[in-house]
């Protein structure tokens, strides 16, 4: 078994860049996202900054599933040189890629091994990279897809959205209820403790919505993951900042609430902007598995 070679890829929705993913030897499908009608690939054909200025435009935006045809031809690329592919997509609650990923596998052997932990963003990044780990520790795709399944829930990410305007659009609000929580500055804090998008708490602006935020994950801490040593755990932080000094000012508010952690942050997907639209910010905490 230590003689495997096991293959980790993912999408760009884990937050890794193709070229970070190029650096780590994951490899990582662009996600399409949809502007006005024409195609692009994030990270291979728009950045953050032109899809932010289009966003600003108010022009159609729009995320799509990456077409398994080019998912298919990567696993066929990569078993020609290694034993196994461990595929890590979106959610399954969130899109319907990962189900079409899990279809298409069937054909190849039990050597493809589609994931499906229910992640996204930075809790599908770290499984990303506890894959990897494992991989290198000998385990077989196979696995690698039940240990990661296993511990599917051991991650809690809350999310505040500056505008409702683009969750309006994709139908996960109604036009009555954004425009209220427009009129009256109502910032929703959503949250993702599995496979789907759930309402947490509404707040009145967005620095109550950073403190619910914050209270939030100090509750999970100090709840759910109260018995897991404090190096099993990561903190993240994600946005659609369009200043990096925005970035930085949320890591470090939540640097500064949880000390003794280290926190990152990594901009959110340009699939997942398109949903959240600009100056969203997230926080998360996650159990690693190396």
């Amino acid at each position: 078994m230590g003689n495997r070679r096991v293959k980790i890829m993912t999408d760009t929705n884990s937050g890794i860049t193709v070229a970070e993913g190029q650096n780590r030897g994951i490899a990582v499908i662009p996600m399409p996202v949809i502007i006005d009608g024409q195609d692009y690939l994030e990270g291979v054909s728009i950045t953050y900054e032109a899809l932010f200025e289009a966003m600003t435009q108010g022009k159609q935006v729009h995320s799509s599933q990456p077409a398994i045809g080019e998912v298919t031809e990567r696993w066929e690329e990569y078993l020609k040189e290694y034993d196994e592919v461990v595929y890590l997509p979106m959610s399954s609650g969130l899109s319907g890629s990962c189900g079409t990923a899990m279809c298409a596998a069937q054909e190849y052997d039990d050597r493809v091994q589609v994931v499906d932990n229910h992640r996204i963003s930075v809790s599908l990044m770290e499984s990303v990279f506890d894959a990897q780990h494992l991989a290198e520790e000998g385990l077989s795709a196979l696995e690698i897809k039940q240990r990661l399944e296993k511990n599917a829930y051991d991650a809690s990410i809350y999310i505040t959205v500056n505008s409702l305007e683009y969750l309006k659009r994709s139908g996960r609000v109604t036009p009555a209820a954004a425009m209220v929580a427009t009129v009256m500055n109502l910032k929703p804090v959503l949250t993702i403790q599995g496979e789907k998008l759930d309402a947490f708490a509404k707040t009145r602006g967005m620095k109550m919505a950073e403190k619910k935020m914050i209270e939030a994950l100090a509750a999970d801490l100090e709840g759910r993951f109260a018995g897991v040593p404090k190096e099993k755990l990561q903190l993240a932080t994600a946005g659609t900042f369009r200043q990096k000094e925005d970035a930085e000012r949320w890591r470090a508010s939540v640097a500064d609430a949880f000390p003794g952690y280290y926190v990152y942050y990594y901009p959110l997907s340009c699939s997942i902007a398109s949903h959240v639209g600009v100056d969203s910010q997230e926080i998360g905490v996650i159990v690693k598995d190396r």
